[in-house]
């Protein structure tokens, strides 16, 4: 009986003579991270200067931690982090569990042309460009305002510029978050329900379960691992609040209510030409941003055997 021959050895030149032209396309890619992504990085040490353009990197004033002390002791810091968190926070609690109610909600349409054309009515806001929405928000909650009007006529509130107001900012951000982002949103959940399998509804409609029960003992179970990656994302990027619209929308009159993490990075370090301080503000968000990440996924593996890394 012959032994078969010895499976050849794998060696880099016998890897690049067989994939040598994969590599090749691999090399805008790799150059797109190289530049835009990891070069970059070398300019976190500003983080530690007294940056000064002129100077240049090299040339400014070393300062140590001076820049987060600043941070962390100024008189602004408790109310943009809790700003921050608290937007965020009613994002994860409202916003997240109406995406997958309304993806649930989808999936119960039988009739095909109308669940596609709900589906694409609920997905043009999305695409609306966000000036034109902030302008849209700015206008029906001006003092004479849509909004406004319908506020005052129904719930008896004192006219005014909603957007002048503190008190309604965050109701203001959230709801209009959910008309943009709700049917969008869905969409990564409605692919995951479409593999669940068929036969599983079957079982349970001959063993007399309704829709409810379906739902609540097929449907969820078998979308779990996706609502949990959806959540540890969320998780690590709950700092990471969005600035494009509240820049567009906010106001020194509600700086108490509006003002985050980025949009205080924005103001110190373009209009401020606070280069080092921003970017250390900017620093600190992004490594609070890996813990919570690593962690949310720690704690998601050993609950649910389920994680992003």
């Amino acid at each position: 009986m012959e032994l078969s021959a010895a499976p050849k050895k794998h060696t880099w030149r016998r890897d690049w003579k067989m994939n040598k032209w994969l590599y090749f396309l691999a090399i805008p890619i790799f150059l797109y991270f190289l530049i835009f992504h990891y070069l970059p990085m070398f300019g976190l040490v500003i983080s530690f200067q007294d940056f000064k353009p002129q100077r240049g990197v090299l040339g400014s004033e070393w300062v140590g931690f001076k820049n987060f002390a600043d941070f962390f002791g100024g008189p602004n810091f408790w109310t943009i982090l809790r700003n921050t968190l608290v937007i965020s926070g009613l994002g994860m609690a409202v916003s997240f569990p109406l995406t997958i109610i309304y993806a649930l909600m989808l999936n119960e349409i039988r009739c095909t042309w109308f669940k596609k054309t709900v589906q694409t009515i609920h997905y043009m806001p999305y695409f609306i460009s966000m000036v034109v929405v902030c302008g849209l928000i700015i206008e029906f909650c001006s003092t004479n305002g849509m909004i406004t009007n319908l506020l005052v006529n129904v719930f008896g509130i004192r006219r005014e510029n909603l957007l002048q107001n503190p008190d309604y900012f965050w109701a203001i951000n959230l709801i209009s978050d959910i008309w943009k982002g709700l049917g969008y949103g869905a969409i990564f959940f409605v692919s995951a329900i479409t593999s669940v399998g068929q036969e599983l509804y079957e079982a349970a409609a001959i063993d007399g379960a309704g829709r409810l029960r379906r739902a609540w003992h097929i449907t969820l179970p078998g979308i779990t691992p996706a609502i949990v990656t959806m959540l540890v994302l969320n998780c690590g990027m709950i700092l990471q609040v969005g600035s494009d619209k509240i820049l567009l929308l906010y106001n020194a009159s509600i700086y108490e209510t509006a003002d985050v993490i980025s949009t205080h990075v924005q103001r110190m370090g373009i209009e401020k030409m606070q280069y080092g301080y921003a970017s250390a503000v900017g620093l600190f968000n992004s490594v609070v941003g890996t813990i919570l990440l690593l962690t949310s996924n720690c704690i998601s593996r050993k609950l649910t055997d389920t994680g992003v890394i």
